[in-house]
């Protein structure tokens, strides 16, 4: 039976081998926001990575337990279970939540418009975990430390193929001649909840691009649960239009 924990436990194979799942919930006005799409990612995310039997009725239970302020973010963590010496899961106990919650961020300068670079670190290539907001996130660490020493608000980042895939922590869109398209997250990525709620109120074509393709774009939006959708107003020494950003905001119910 699935249970909420207070403490990790050392046997806790999210914090041996970071077996586990998590997602990331923005509450506005006191309610919880996309959570129809972020329960469906948990649970098509555990069947994927074959996870034993979760109370999802628990974990809806949990999400909305946890609000304590009108405006806040809470996370959500499963983890396979407890036990079992080495990589496989034979005898390892029922799936364990972890429930934790921070302050919202403050997005206002953001909303304005932020200058986006390229990263050097190369996701890795592995379409069994393609799309999954999985616990092994070192090359997002990674990322981060680079954009830290960089003059970027975020960093664009690429698959060792060369296929664009995301940024540093959010979704990318891309507007050509009045259409949108976004990265399609098979060999690597995480396939983000604003994401598919964009894609489900109009049409996004889902591409393989690689760098080349950004010479031709008018406008680069970047988007995650927490921050909505947020314009680029700069890529690299290009400087982009803001305007099809925003028309897509009026467009799309966050």
């Amino acid at each position: 039976m699935t249970g909420v924990q207070s403490a990790i436990s050392p046997q806790d194979r999210s914090f041996n081998y970071g077996d586990g799942i998590f997602t990331t919930i923005q509450v506005r006005a006191g309610e919880i926001q996309l959570w129809p799409l972020h329960l469906q990612r948990l649970q098509r995310s555990a069947r994927q990575l074959m996870f034993g039997d979760i109370d999802w009725d628990l974990v809806t239970a949990q999400a909305h337990s946890a609000i304590t302020m009108s405006e806040q973010v809470i996370k959500i963590l499963i983890s396979r279970g407890e036990g079992g010496r080495g990589y496989g899961y034979a005898g390892v106990t029922s799936p364990r939540i972890y429930v934790s919650s921070s302050a919202m961020p403050d997005y206002t300068e953001a909303q304005k418009g932020i200058c986006l670079g390229l990263a050097t670190l190369q996701l890795a290539v592995q379409p069994s975990l393609a799309g999954l907001k999985h616990n092994n996130r070192l090359e997002q660490v990674l990322i981060k430390q680079q954009l830290a020493d960089s003059t970027y608000d975020d960093l664009l980042v690429l698959d060792q193929l060369g296929f664009i895939t995301e940024a540093s922590a959010a979704n990318v869109l891309f507007c050509r001649a009045g259409k949108w398209f976004t990265p399609a997250l098979k060999r690597a990525g995480v396939a983000g909840v604003m994401r598919q709620n964009i894609m489900q109120q109009m049409p996004v074509q889902e591409v393989n691009w690689q760098l080349d393709e950004l010479q031709t774009v008018d406008a680069i939006a970047v988007c995650n649960a927490l921050m909505g959708i947020v314009p680029v107003r700069r890529f690299c020494n290009r400087d982009l239009s803001l305007t099809p950003v925003q028309q897509l905001r009026t467009q799309v119910v966050c």
